[in-house]
């Protein structure tokens, strides 16, 4: 797909053309020599399948769901890895080997062969972890302070140069300790291996997230000759501070006795982490609250997490669909299925296994994500461009046609906080990474997640009005990170929110996917995958205020059997079938535009056109304006100047007259619930009545089309 100069269209689009009229004209702007973007709605519409809580990966993939979903019309899918989430290790087969089979434990690597059908799979919860929390189930906690001497944290393996063939990186541990306290005391219960060398250090700034913050080290707090065992050590003055590190650089290499694996013996290891004070009688006054609980502990937080495990750390609650479920159900409709592999928390090995099973089962695959949301687990940039390499050497061997991508932010705009890099910006890091090490050509496409709001209180219409100026600036940021533009960008997950709330349930759901769709086509995108593709129920997750709701196209009855078709499902599938030409094809996207604003310059109403291969134009109009209703009349701006569309059209509405919900917490489900209007305009360029919050396409045929 080609993109064209980002700032340039930005500025194109923006431009809204005067002041308001009675009746706001939509412009479709031919006077390029080409389109903005052109794509394959049946390979640029999709949505993605995640991972479950316990038993409830069954009950979705029954024949009556499927047909359902498929319904939407979104061919291509995108498998999410929730384990990668949780902190656990993917057993993508239950059938497999353990590097310590004696005792089933260490380091997994499932069966490149099956004797049945893969159903079912689930994560491992990582006996080895570092972070208080994590971004799933959030049930781990950290083995920095935990209160137990048997236990430790240790760094990943991977991220040695043994396998990382580059330069060492520093592993680090913090400890937040919530407010400013008094430090002037370390004590560290080291594990093996342990650090030779290593630096505890505080963190000076105005907040973790100040742009000039650094850390320093505690006076007497460098170590050149570490010794492991319990190391004790008195600063030579106190500090008031509330975040402190330990920055490990030189490892001992040792490992455990009687261990034969080099993995045991590749990074660092720590058993407890404690800080505080030497009290008047010569005692340790420890300041760090040890628990088996990441929200009782202290906030602690690690460069990267061992991924050894054992069986006996499986996680029932979390389901993963297994491969062959998903490939059997005919979600994926015969397309490749951009497969997942666990980067932060699994081993080359696995991946490696996991891509030769996809090939001797037939099932076509071209795109590989690597990693899940390195970003929102705080992991460096650089840690994560190794590991990113590795893994992507590992799997080329196995099929050098795999494209590889990532690294699916989990938010777009992914800055990074306690760090003394004066570059913030994770993204931009992660791309002078791969250049530095000549291998930004290893980035076949780059994907995000986009959730624009994590508070879904307060006034929606406004979050509305608000997110194509969002997607602006994101799309700038991407500019200045220095994001490829030569290779497909990928939403990989896209809603309201990351949060649960009645938003999701409403009209305003319908709206923002088909705002979020079109401009992301518009400006180059190439396939945008909708979250919430499974039938689903009403939850809260976040705030009380947000209300019941969830990103579903269906919701689910007591039994989990899709029932109601919800607005998410509407917009989709209008998307797909009324928007698109239904059979793909090549589309051409063009800009367009309205000129009525409110106080803030937003546009009430957006606009997205499509030539579609038939030679007709298809226009998507979103009336984000929840109150009232907006008129507007479709028109071509050419060389030649600005004509009113003209001809026969077909025009489909989905609005508050199709669709109401009843609110009623978890029972909450729709009270109106009918299919989009559908009718035939005699004159293409009549003046269209778009009702407040509603959802219009409007294909213009032959002479309606105009000609450049």
């Amino acid at each position: 797909m080609r993109r064209p100069s980002v700032l340039l269209l930005l500025a194109a689009i923006a431009t809204t053309g005067g002041a308001p009229v009675t009746v706001d004209k939509v412009t479709v702007d031919l006077t390029s020599a080409e389109p903005a973007n052109l794509v394959d709605p049946g390979a640029a519409l999709g949505a993605g399948v995640d991972g479950m809580g316990r038993a409830e990966v069954a009950p979705v993939f029954t024949p009556h769901n499927i047909a359902r979903m498929r319904q939407a019309g979104l061919e291509p899918i995108t498998y999410r890895l929730r384990t990668e989430l949780g902190i656990e290790a993917w057993h993508w087969n239950e059938a497999g080997t353990w590097s310590d089979p004696a005792r089933r434990q260490g380091y997994w690597t499932s069966s490149d062969r099956a004797t049945k059908p893969i159903l079912l799979s689930h994560g491992y919860a990582l006996p080895r972890r570092g972070d208080s929390v994590d971004n799933a189930n959030n049930q781990g906690w950290s083995r920095l302070d935990d209160g137990d001497p048997a236990t430790f944290w240790k760094s990943n393996p991977y991220l040695d140069p043994r396998y990382t063939h580059a330069p060492a990186q520093a592993e680090w541990a913090k400890l937040d300790l919530g407010a400013r306290r008094t430090v002037g005391a370390a004590k560290i219960a080291w594990g093996e291996p342990y650090a030779v060398a290593y630096q505890v250090q505080h963190w000076v700034g105005v907040d973790e997230y100040d742009p000039v913050g650094r850390w320093i080290d505690f006076p007497g707090g460098a170590v050149t000759k570490g010794q492991g065992g319990e190391a004790l050590l008195t600063f030579d003055r106190p500090v008031e501070t509330q975040f402190v590190r330990v920055l490990m650089t030189w490892s001992s290499q040792t490992a455990p006795a009687g261990s034969t694996d080099i993995r045991d013996r590749l990074g660092f290891a720590i058993r407890e982490l404690s800080v505080g004070s030497i009290d008047a009688q010569g005692r340790f006054v420890d300041l760090v609250r040890h628990a088996k609980d990441g929200r009782a502990q202290t906030y602690a937080q690690v460069s990267s997490t061992d991924p050894w495990h054992r069986a006996v750390d499986r996680d029932l609650d979390l389901e993963q669909p297994g491969l062959d479920r998903v490939f059997a159900s005919g979600l994926t409709s015969g397309r490749p299925m951009m497969v997942p592999i666990g980067v932060l928390y699994d081993t080359p090995e696995n991946a490696a296994a996991l891509i030769r099973y996809l090939h001797r089962r037939g099932y076509p695959v071209t795109q590989v994500e690597l990693g899940e949301e390195p970003d929102g687990q705080y992991v460096d940039a650089e840690s994560y461009g190794a590991l990113y390499l590795e893994f992507a050497a590992a799997l080329h061997r196995i099929d050098p046609n795999l494209t590889f991508g990532g690294p699916s932010l989990q938010s777009g705009i992914a800055d990074t906080w306690l760090d003394p890099d004066p570059d913030h910006s994770w993204t931009r890091r992660l791309m002078r990474y791969l250049r530095g090490r000549h291998a930004i050509d290893q980035l076949g496409f780059f994907s995000y997640e986009r959730y624009p709001f994590d508070d879904i209180c307060g006034d929606i219409g406004d979050k509305l009005m608000d997110q194509t100026g969002l997607t602006q600036a994101l799309f700038r940021r991407f500019a200045d990170d220095e994001v490829p533009t030569g290779i497909p960008w990928v939403i990989s997950e896209y809603g309201f929110s990351a949060y649960s709330g009645r938003a999701m349930v409403e009209m305003p759901s319908a709206l923002l996917n088909a705002d979020i769709v079109g401009q992301f086509l518009t400006l180059g995108g190439d396939a945008a995958y909708l979250f919430g593709y499974t039938p689903n129920v009403p939850i809260n997750q976040h705030l009380a205020c947000a209300g019941y709701g969830n990103m579903m196209l269906w919701q689910a009855d007591a039994k989990g059997a899709s029932r109601w078709p919800m607005p998410a499902y509407r917009a989709a599938r209008m998307m797909t079938q009324d928007w698109a030409q239904p059979g793909g094809g090549r589309h051409a996207v063009w800009p367009a535009s309205t000129s009525a604003t409110d106080a803030k310059g937003r546009p009430f109403v957006t606009a997205y056109a499509l030539r579609r291969p038939d030679g007709r134009f298809a226009l998507m109009l979103v009336n984000r304006d929840l109150k009232v209703a907006h008129a507007v009349r479709l028109g071509f701006q050419t060389a030649r100047g600005w004509r009113s569309a003209s001809g026969k059209a077909s025009l489909v509405r989905y609005s508050p007259a199709q669709y109401a919900w009843k609110a009623d917490g978890p029972n909450g489900h729709p009270s109106r619930d009918l299919p989009p209007a559908r009718w035939t305009l005699a004159d293409a360029g009549q003046a269209l009545d778009l009702p407040a919050a509603s959802l219009t396409v409007v294909v213009v045929g032959g002479a309606g089309a105009a000609e450049r």
